[in-house]
């Protein structure tokens, strides 16, 4: 069987990973642009992930059976209507349901249309109405806490959490008219009450119609410990039963699961692939934060290594409206993920620098025998004629380990770390131990 995997991350890493891992049967693996790290495990294709029709092209005359996208972008861009035009299994949704994350104003307008309990918001479509919209009071005085997100991709970086008034208003300034994000992602913003309460992702495969839950996970998106500074694209997550208690996850699946499912077919929405519901734990129960429509990056990382079935057939059966009854099987153990990252980031990481330590510690291909369940996935590097690893994005390495408890999962992750410096590395030193209160 070839499979397609679309990205170059963490993530596709780990995904990449997973399918040759989990596999019953033989596959060929392609990944589109892919990274040096993800060479070890598929044959790299030099093509862009928005340059749809160009993989396309590519996924027809290779004869590849089964496109799995990893990232949004390719997503909002139409990938999944190309190749369901031309005939192409693909698992990842059409274009106008990708609104659902590439466009936030939308999702909200499809909650509230379906009754989805999330934040009361409001969407505005120019940095006065934003300006007008909190000067009248309407999230609150001066002193209330407000969040300012940018309707569009924003690579998690377009949503800012404002303590105040003034820093809500310095936010719809930065997004909306100084290019904190680009002019497209910030075109409108939704502005919306800050809720409260530890935070959940909860991710599922469908088929447009039936669904198969994965283990509950916890991201710590702020770059700093204790949940301080800038939003950034992920730095550490952790499944464990802690998560979500049987309880709550009832409640969410019936309150939001099955009528996200429910909306997008009364709404004549097409979904084959993974929604990603980012979730707030409020005192009133769980409300819907945002969707996302594929893998979450570090949560694929701590996701996948507890999978036990084949990732290859549950993504062939996504594709081709054939989830129902199928056995999907998970680890009963728990999982960390810690993002390393490059000094600079969110904002501007620096790039280029030497990794010392990953020699031994990479496991692409077996796990570093005093170190039992750790794996690197590569999210940001690059291979040097000299066989030394260097440092080409903002997030670097994910270091990722499953255990029997929690505790003992991120102490391995942790271990991991000090194998591992170059100039200017950072990470939380608090992954798991703080719940996003």
């Amino acid at each position: 069987m070839k499979i397609l995997v679309i990205g170059s991350g963490g993530r596709e890493h780990a995904l990449c990973h997973s399918l040759k891992q989990t596999a019953r049967r033989r596959i060929e693996l392609y990944c589109a642009p892919g990274s040096d790290a993800i060479a070890e495990l598929a044959r790299r294709v030099p093509q862009s992930a928005t340059d749809v029709a160009a993989l396309a092209d590519f996924a027809g005359t290779e004869k590849i059976d089964l496109t799995i996208v990893g990232s949004e972008a390719p997503l909002a861009a139409g990938l999944a209507d190309e190749f369901e035009r031309r005939g192409l299994a693909v698992a990842g949704p059409l274009a106008e349901a990708a609104r659902l994350e590439s466009s936030k104003a939308f999702a909200k307008e499809f909650m509230a249309r379906h009754r989805i309990p999330t934040a009361r918001f409001r969407v505005a479509a120019s940095a006065g109405e934003a300006r007008e919209i909190l000067l009248r009071g309407e999230f609150g005085g001066e002193e209330s806490p407000v969040v300012v997100k940018a309707d569009g991709l924003a690579a998690g970086k377009g949503v800012v959490v404002a303590e105040t008034r003034r820093e809500a208003l310095q936010a719809i300034t930065e997004l909306m008219e100084g290019g904190r994000v680009g002019s497209e992602a910030a075109r409108r913003v939704v502005i919306e009450e800050a809720m409260t309460g530890p935070e959940a992702s909860l991710l599922f495969w469908t088929d447009g119609t039936n669904y198969a839950l994965m283990p509950p996970a916890r991201d710590h998106k702020r770059i700093g410990e204790g949940d301080t500074g800038p939003n950034t694209g992920g730095m550490g997550a952790i499944t464990s039963p802690d998560v979500l208690d049987e309880a709550t996850l009832a409640r969410a699946v019936t309150e939001i699961i099955e009528p996200t499912l429910a909306g997008l077919r009364a709404d004549g929405l097409e979904f084959r692939g993974i929604i990603f519901i980012g979730l707030m734990l409020t005192p009133e129960g769980a409300r819907v934060l945002e969707y996302n429509v594929r893998f979450g990056d570090p949560e694929a990382q701590a996701i996948l290594v507890r999978l036990e079935s084949d990732l290859s057939e549950i993504f062939e059966a996504v594709a081709h409206k054939n989830l129902k009854g199928a056995q999907i099987e998970w680890s009963n153990d728990a999982s960390a993920c810690v993002v390393l990252v490059a000094r600079g980031y969110p904002e501007r990481p620096e790039t280029g620098a030497r990794i010392e330590g990953l020699q031994g510690l990479q496991g692409l291909s077996g796990e570093h025998p005093s170190l039992p369940g750790v794996r690197v996935f590569h999210a940001g590097t690059t291979l040097a004629g000299d066989g030394t690893w260097h440092t080409a994005g903002g997030r670097v390495l994910g270091l990722t380990a499953r255990a029997a408890t929690l505790d003992l999962a991120l102490e391995r992750c942790y271990e991991a770390v000090r194998h591992i410096r170059w100039d200017g590395m950072q990470y939380r030193r608090d992954i798991g131990k703080f719940s996003n209160q």
